[in-house]
């Protein structure tokens, strides 16, 4: 394999009925801050059917260049055309740098597709970023320098890995949604457009979609929540999440929960903010009754503001607190929420 013939940063854009997903936009914002530092453009991969109209809201984003296959055998994600699609681009094309979003689909085509164009994959990265390898010199081996390092938590969460693949390309990464940011959109940017379509011949292993069943959200998504009300195990029953529901209805917030809180069934899945759950940026984060470990904390440490009550004065969630306040949550919730209904019934 001859490195020197991939260049660039691509990311898979992933769209659903021809609407692009956040996740697409947010990789784009990483994207131009790595293709900076390799002194190169991104470029954007969008995969369906009638998805051309698509392409200037990937060039708000930050792609530099818009790479559409567009086929009827992709109206609907199916694992081998996609798969089919994807490689052939990178086979084609010869990128650098490949990273799929860390979604349902970017995790059943990522893997397949590096297999694919033999090369590794890290998943479920939390950090990427330019810089040497091995991370410090070891003498008699040779240091190399412009490589991707994709940090993620492994062992359940108990210590960090950051990962390289020096000798393959593309090298290739997944990343979960709402870890990396997207930038300011660029009102009226255009992006070089190129067509390419593989072939696609129907076989045995394409999938035939009978139906499609769509399941209707009842409650908001805690990753588009400006206000987050979270309580862990510490709230201590089901019930007693009644006064979370209090306080986040007087701030407009959402309430969401820790991995404990689901396990227990006092929570749906949706709701679990965390390594396993949902990585969050909101502008308060109030976390109740949770102590803190690391899996949770990797999906929420960045908040714009970090608000902990426990009782447990050495609880690691003060750690990584704006705010702390130690003491039985049963009185100081409560309390916080009369508070506010006070103050905002001052205003009014």
């Amino acid at each position: 394999m001859n490195l020197e013939e991939y260049k660039g940063v691509y990311v898979f854009a992933q769209q659903v009925d021809n609407e692009i997903s956040s996740i697409a936009f947010e990789l784009l914002g990483k994207a131009k801050d790595l293709a900076k530092d390799l002194s190169t453009d991104v470029t954007a991969v969008l995969i369906g059917s009638d998805i051309k109209g698509l392409a200037d809201q990937l060039a708000e984003y930050g792609a530099d260049k818009v790479i559409v296959v567009d086929d009827p055998e992709l109206k609907n994600y199916r694992t081998e055309p996609y798969a089919h699609a994807l490689a052939s681009v990178i086979n084609q094309y010869k990128p650098e740098i490949m990273l799929v979003g860390a979604t349902a689909i970017g995790r059943d085509l990522g893997p397949r597709v590096s297999a694919r164009v033999a090369t590794g994959l890290t998943a479920d990265c939390t950090v990427l970023e330019i810089g040497d390898f091995p991370l410090q010199a070891v003498p008699g081996q040779e240091q190399l320098h412009n490589q991707l390092l994709m940090t993620r938590p492994a062992f359940g969460g108990n210590t960090i890995a950051t990962i390289a693949c020096p000798y393959n390309r593309p090298q290739m990464a997944t990343v979960r949604a709402g870890v990396m940011q997207k930038i300011d959109p660029i009102k009226g940017a255009k992006a070089v457009v190129e067509e390419f379509n593989p072939g696609f011949t129907p076989d045995n292993k394409y999938v035939e979609i009978l139906d499609i069943v769509k399941s209707v959200a009842e409650t908001v998504d805690i990753m588009d929540a400006k206000i987050l009300v979270s309580g862990g195990r510490g709230v201590g029953s089901p019930e007693n999440f009644k006064i979370l529901e209090e306080l986040a209805e007087v701030l407009g917030g959402t309430v969401s929960c820790s991995r404990a809180v689901v396990d227990s069934g006092w929570k749906p899945k949706d709701l679990q903010v965390g390594q396993t759950g949902k990585t969050v940026r909101p502008n308060v984060y109030f976390a109740i009754g949770i102590s803190g470990a690391i899996q949770h904390v990797a999906g929420m440490e960045e908040s714009d503001i970090i608000v902990a009550i426990n009782k447990d004065a050495d609880a690691p969630i003060f750690d990584v607190a704006d705010y702390g306040v130690v003491g039985d949550l049963n009185k100081i919730v409560p309390k916080l929420t009369e508070a506010l209904k006070a103050e905002i019934a001052a205003t009014k």
